[in-house]
């Protein structure tokens, strides 16, 4: 029984929902195709802003919701502080206002006025502000501005804030999520009575965001320390966590700064200490973004559609009745209502759809493609043998198992999908990771994509030309090397100069 749509209509909206570019075709276009047909963003009527719609606000809600509770477990408190900021303020730290200067949207007033010619309304020339306005592009500068008045001595250390908000960097070349004009993220903000606090807490943040991403995203990440030359505006070590996409280029997921007393000093932030002497606090700053949103559709997503682990999919659980007639939708409607409560009673998500207006076909296309995990199909003759079919997103699999057990079932195997989206995506990870030693091997390989493991003289001047002639960066210094290897001394690529140890390169988003 199927109302509503006309057939033809249901044809050509499943073709719709499958004609998207391959990513073997042109894996830049099948991302957009997968953000805009999956029902995740849109481009919105302001130029390098997006709109992000039902579906993928899901997604981010359950990734914030999981990031907030691991925040407060390590004793962050959330706040909010203003978008507008003073431009004088990021004066105040010369570094800091260089790397962003030139990403800054900038409010200089205050009022518009009906155009006295009738086209509409103007700027109104008399309502300039004594001092523009900053759209925040980060919020180091008014949030140091502000801990001035709350720190005073060491018992209000230390402090440790965090904001979920919007920022804006103007940005020329954009892309949905990965790199909007706008964007949505946390910013961490922390205040320190040592230089050994503020460095562990640093450290603990970018082990949080390291945590997140495989334990929750699925998505295996690289942490360790930026070289000099990549490290956040202003600061003495940014930390990453850095991920591998399925063509090849890197992904800075999120960074951790310790940035030392550089935003103590140029905002006068001290304390008393237990010795009565004033000291500079010591900060750290850390953020993840709406990038998070483009590292999972691009680690896991296949040509069929989004591919989400089960514990950031807004649905978990679909259930699809096929059925001719009334009585059969009703006998599969009490039998799905026990299932849903059992299942909801797990924590298990669960969409039961039930609706005439779409044929079972259409509905399988649309669901995978939303990248639903599981995915229950249930008829009549189904309901008489006792069984159902099963499909899981990840493989693309189906099987017809017993329906004595089948939340047990289910529960078991939304774990088993978590685990293989994650080992999939390491082993495409690893396969991405070659060493290399020489300057003319490297040039050929970069060409391949993937992670590089190089020997590096440490000046910025060899790190530029690399990147001048290749395009590649410096992602980080991994903590952890894979190969004892990785650690002993060598020789630089370029310059044939004396090498610590093995860094780790990529071209990057």
């Amino acid at each position: 029984m199927t109302h509503g749509l006309p057939h033809k209509n249901i044809i050509k909206m499943a073709k719709e929902l499958k004609e998207m570019t391959s990513r073997s075709e042109n894996y830049s276009q099948w991302y957009n195709d997968l953000v805009v047909k999956a029902d995740l963003a849109e481009q919105s009527a302001v130029r390098g802003c997006m709109v992000i719609k039902p579906y993928g606000y899901a997604i981010w809600e359950k990734m914030q919701r999981v990031l907030d509770d691991m925040f407060k477990q390590t004793g962050v408190q959330n706040a909010y502080f203003p978008l507008l900021i003073p431009k004088s303020f990021l004066c105040k730290e010369a570094e800091h206002v260089e790397g962003f200067a030139k990403e800054c949207a900038v409010v200089t007033h205050y009022r518009l006025k009906n155009d006295p010619n009738g086209n509409g309304v103007v700027v109104d020339p008399e309502a300039r502000l004594e001092e523009e306005l900053i759209v925040r592009p980060t919020s180091e500068t008014i949030i140091w501005n502000t801990y001035k008045n709350w720190i005073h001595s060491w018992r209000d250390l230390p402090l440790l804030c965090n904001q979920w908000c919007n920022v804006m960097r103007w940005e020329m070349r954009t892309r949905l999520f990965l790199r909007t004009s706008e964007f949505l993220w946390q910013e961490g903000h922390t205040a320190h009575a040592t230089s050994e606090e503020a460095a562990a807490k640093a450290m603990e943040m970018i082990n949080v965001y390291g945590d997140f991403a495989e334990n929750w995203m699925a998505v295996p990440v690289i942490k360790g320390p930026k070289s000099p030359n990549e490290r956040f505006a202003g600061a003495v070590d940014t930390f990453t966590i850095e991920a591998m996409m399925q063509d090849g280029k890197a992904l800075q997921a999120g960074t951790s700064h310790f940035l030392g007393q550089n935003f103590a000093k140029a905002f006068d932030v001290t304390y008393v200490n237990k010795e009565n002497k004033e000291e500079y606090v010591w900060a750290t700053s850390w953020g993840v973004s709406t990038r998070l949103m483009g590292a999972l559709i691009m680690t896991h997503s296949d040509d069929n559609g989004l591919v989400l682990p089960p514990k950031l999919a807004p649905i978990q659980v679909v259930i699809v009745p096929i059925f001719k007639k009334a009585e059969e939708l009703a006998a599969i409607d009490a039998k799905v209502a026990e299932w849903t409560k059992a299942l909801r009673a797990k924590g298990i998500s669960v969409k039961y759809d039930n609706a005439d207006n779409k044929r079972p076909g259409f509905k399988f296309s649309e669901y995978e493609l939303k990248g639903i995990p599981v995915r229950l199909a249930l008829g009549a003759r189904d309901m008489e043998n006792g069984t159902i079919e099963v499909m899981r997103r990840d493989t693309l699999t189906k099987e017809t198992v017993s329906q004595e057990g089948i939340v047990e079932y289910v529960e078991n195997l939304l774990n088993d999908i978590q685990d293989n989206i994650f080992a999939k995506a390491k082993a495409m990870r690893d396969g991405y990771i070659r060493r290399v030693d020489t300057w003319d091997e490297f040039k050929v390989e970069i060409e391949k994509g993937g992670f590089l493991l190089c020997h590096w003289d440490g000046t910025t001047e060899t790190e530029e030309r690399i990147k001048d002639e290749t395009k590649a960066t410096i992602r980080c210094i991994p903590f952890e090397a894979m190969d004892p290897e990785d650690l002993k001394p060598g020789v630089d690529m370029v310059t044939g100069k004396p090498s610590a140890r093995r860094v780790l390169f990529a071209r990057s988003y």
